[in-house]
């Protein structure tokens, strides 16, 4: 099956086989190839074109797509592929159609023929495929359907621009159902339901969920996990967030996923360390609810502890070793630090040279060598954080993210994440980004507005060494 890579994609079609009857009327079942060649094209094509038309009415335009929907989820990559090519091309906007209705609505002048033109153009704006879409939510797992449907699709539209309007079409459609105000926000515990533990455990995307008493240890009672679920699916968490409640910003994320760690005093908490935010579902790319999730928690959070003083993240810099090694030759430090990253841009392969220091640093901890190289990338990675820009926004994904929310750069952690992926990405290095209640607001506009980063006096500190 096409996108096997995708845990729950399988499942899911498997549950679609089981809930959703064809009847009498199937006529694609067991005809169309895995591979969807042109005798079966029009065979797929015909039953689009009954959907699209009603013929039998409500009931008879269900068992359509259903239909429909089983033949998609026999068929292989090349299948898919071709599946989503006819939509794309042969279920779009008529465009001739369209230039013949704007031509005579130029020439009308009664204001209620103008007003009808309008709806009909509002409805010729709207592609068929659209509609066929539509009829797929009226099916039991039919959201969960297209939300794969379209992580099916986006590989593809990358590559093939004609593509880019079907996924436009269905990602206006996810959009609007996944609005936040039909969103529900649930806080996972360990006497949450399994099934969807065990689904927590495969999406994980920020740091790996080993075992089941991992999975334990991040629930306990100084712990919090929230996820965003929505009620055509009601079983696939779409984000989640983990949070751990302690005395202090933290700045090493081993220590908080530490299972031997002791339980904090509750008296002593007044901090909330967002560690991991995880999107869920490839489908739903573009559609943003991120930035609602960690509002709602902190809202939540506020409520139940009335010591929290802190909402910080603990996060990772994904894009920090890619940008170093693209522009090591081009950064400019002085003092030893500079000469140390000079020695790194002439070296043949900049990110091993960097990779191997890191690692003697680690073992010299209390040569001068090792405080200069720690100066050094503590100082580049204030200048990637602050200054690498897309535009006006933040180069690195996680900055934009949390600068696009209203946080500021708070600090910057030496040896804060120790796993083999923490020093491939940063060197080990992670960032705290503060969500101070009163500045919310103002970063947003500022960073929004200007791209201006709000940054904390120690990380400014940094950008002047």
């Amino acid at each position: 099956m096409f996108n096997a890579e995708e845990p729950f994609w399988g499942k899911t079609l498997r549950i679609i086989r089981d809930i959703w009857p064809l009847g009498e009327s199937d006529q694609l079942s067991g005809r169309v190839r895995a591979d969807l060649p042109d005798d079966d094209v029009r065979l797929i094509k015909k039953a689009i074109n009954a959907c699209l038309e009603g013929r039998g009415g409500e009931v008879s335009a269900r068992t359509r797509a259903a239909e429909l929907g089983h033949v998609y989820s026999g068929l292989n990559s090349e299948g898919c592929r071709r599946f989503l090519e006819l939509l794309a091309y042969d279920y779009d906007v008529d465009n001739v159609a369209i230039e013949r209705t704007l031509e005579a609505r130029s020439e009308i002048t009664n204001p209620q023929e103008l007003q009808q033109s309008n709806q009909r153009l509002r409805e010729m704006l709207e592609s068929p495929r659209t509609k066929l879409l539509r009829q797929f939510t009226e099916l039991n797992e039919g959201v969960k359907f297209l939300v794969d449907l379209r992580a099916d699709l986006l590989p593809h539209s990358r590559k093939n621009p004609q593509l880019k309007a079907l996924d436009s079409d269905l990602h206006s459609l996810l959009a609007s159902w996944f609005d936040i105000g039909f969103l529900d926000l649930q806080r996972i515990t360990w006497e949450t339901p399994a099934v969807i533990l065990e689904k927590l455990i495969k999406y994980e995307s920020v740091h790996e969920i080993s075992s089941w008493d991992d999975m334990k240890n991040r629930l306990r009672p100084d712990r919090r996990c929230y996820a965003f679920f929505h009620p055509g699916m009601p079983q696939e968490p779409l984000i989640f967030v983990e949070v751990a409640l302690v005395a202090g910003i933290a700045g090493n994320v081993q220590e908080l996923l530490d299972v031997n760690a002791p339980e904090g005093e509750p008296e002593k908490i007044d901090t909330a360390i967002f560690y991991s935010i995880s999107n869920c579902q490839k489908g739903l790319a573009g559609v943003s609810f991120g930035n609602f999730l960690i509002k709602r928690v902190v809202a939540d959070l506020a409520g139940k502890f009335q010591n929290l003083k802190n909402y910080s993240t603990l996060s990772p810099i994904p894009g920090f070793m890619g940008w170093l090694k693209n522009n090591a030759v081009t950064v400019k430090l002085s003092g030893k630090e500079g000469e140390l990253l000079q020695s790194i841009a002439s070296a043949d392969n900049p990110i091993v040279t960097l990779l191997s220091m890191f690692e003697s640093a680690e073992v010299e901890k209390k040569s001068s060598n090792s405080e200069v190289f720690k100066n050094m990338l503590l100082k580049l990675c204030a200048k990637y954080l602050v200054e690498v820009k897309r535009g006006e926004q933040a180069f690195d994904r996680v900055a934009h993210f949390h600068l696009s929310n209203g946080a500021r750069i708070e600090r910057i952690n030496w040896k804060a994440n120790s796993s083999d992926s923490g020093v491939e990405q940063s060197a080990g290095l992670m960032v705290n980004y503060l969500y101070d209640l009163s500045q919310i607001e103002r970063n947003h506009e500022l960073y929004k507005g200007a791209g201006e980063v709000s940054i904390s006096s120690r990380v400014s500190r940094l950008l002047k060494m």
